[in-house]
């Protein structure tokens, strides 16, 4: 009910600690403030369920992960009063899209998780009415698997569906609407305080925070050409319980798996996160810190590393050494929102060229990107002895046309 219907009494608020749920008791918030936030009115909540919105769906999916815009890339609040230009199916000016207009949802199970991606949907367009157990949120779900019907290049173009992921070309950049996102996040530099002790935030020529004593440092990014990988669905997390090798850092918090060229994958776009992580020197598994809630032992309000890994990984039922150090980490985040228009799709030459968007991309010949050194050395010796035949005909008929006026 948390998720629908406490946004719709319009003063929804995430409280730091509470993963996004709402406050069933008086809480802090934010922390360290001094100021309170009263428990939810559950009764208040259930008189005000109501169809959802860009707004209430975006009071959590947009601010994620801390901020707005920090965690996924394409959802940030631009998206609330989106132009065309943003987003075609959101966009006030263009398909005016709830959340819900894809994200159809029955039984309180919301299509299109990051977690559970539907990669490949080869199938045509699901009409209107039609009981299905397909995911509704995909492309092909309305567009179909030969999208592209008008023009010289349409069935050119929809060849490359095999390959690409429709927001390969359709999303040439995330993070567009004027809300930068945060590309990577360096928390052992946390904890740092002012003159007198007390911490401090430290803000770009923009505003935007960079360095905050509470989590470390910030690389913020806006107009973020994504990476591409190939991707058939399939995701596999690092835990608290995985072993990592921190000599190979740097570890991958999530694996994107994909075969190639295989029919079951495509090429994907991605947000690439980098951070910077605790984790155990002695059992080298990634630690959970207690960092929000008020007390003695939370980072944001001792910052104090060790004893916050202490009570983290207590809680979590988590073996600890009591020795610890940072480690360089990655994650990936799927493209999917922030679908330009046509118009700005992009173009053959971003792709096929040696230095293009798919320059480190496998499993794909790509003209202009790739060659084969023998079949140029034939290619160009046809060609040279083409120009031959050529320059000697022409040569010929120079120094035959005296003879050919003669007669």
């Amino acid at each position: 009910m948390d998720c629908l219907s406490c946004h719709n009494t319009g003063d929804y608020k995430k409280v730091a600690g509470l993963a996004g749920r709402p406050a069933v008791e008086r809480t802090e918030y934010p922390p360290g403030s001094g100021k309170f936030h009263g428990p939810t009115d559950l009764a208040e909540v259930a008189r005000h369920v109501g169809k959802t919105s860009r707004e209430t769906c975006g009071s959590c999916h947009f601010y994620g992960g801390g901020g707005d815009g920090v965690k996924h890339g394409d959802l940030d609040s631009s998206l609330v009063e989106a132009s065309r230009t943003l987003d075609v199916h959101m966009g006030l000016d263009g398909g005016d899209f709830r959340c819900s207009t894809c994200h159809q949802t029955e039984s309180h199970a919301v299509p299109g998780s990051r977690i559970q991606v539907s990669a490949v949907d080869d199938n045509r367009a699901i009409r209107r009415g039609e009981q299905t157990d397909r995911n509704p949120a995909t492309c092909q779900a309305c567009h179909g698997n030969a999208p592209h019907e008008e023009g010289a290049m349409a069935t050119r173009l929809n060849e490359h569906t095999r390959a690409l992921a429709c927001q390969t070309c359709h999303i040439p950049a995330f993070a567009r609407g004027g809300v930068p996102t945060k590309m990577a996040w360096d928390w052992s530099t946390g904890g740092q305080l002012d003159e007198d002790g007390k911490p401090f935030q430290r803000k770009d020529d923009d505003g935007h925070v960079i360095y905050d004593s509470r989590k470390g440092d910030f690389t913020l990014g806006e107009d973020v050409v994504p990476e591409y990988v190939w991707f058939n669905g399939d995701v596999t997390f690092t835990t608290t319980e995985t072993e990592i090798d921190p000599d190979s850092a740097p570890v991958p918090i999530n694996t994107y798996h994909g075969t190639p060229g295989g029919e079951d994958s495509r090429i994907w776009p991605v947000k690439l996160f980098h951070g910077q992580q605790p984790y155990d020197t002695v059992h080298n598994t990634l630690l959970v810190p207690h960092v929000a809630i008020p007390d003695d032992t939370a980072f944001w309000f001792n910052f104090d590393w060790a004893k916050a890994l202490e009570a983290g990984t207590e809680a979590a039922g988590q073996p600890f050494s009591g020795e610890f150090d940072f480690v360089e980490t990655t994650m990936l985040w799927p493209i999917t929102h922030m679908v330009a228009p046509s118009e700005q799709a992009l173009k053959c030459g971003s792709c096929h060229a040696e230095e293009g968007r798919l320059a480190g991309v496998e499993g794909v010949w790509l003209p202009g990107r790739d060659r084969h050194e023998l079949l140029d050395r034939f290619g160009f010796g046809l060609a040279g002895l083409m120009l031959l035949g050529v320059l000697g005909h022409g040569a010929l008929r120079v120094a035959t046309r005296h003879r050919r006026k003669e007669h």
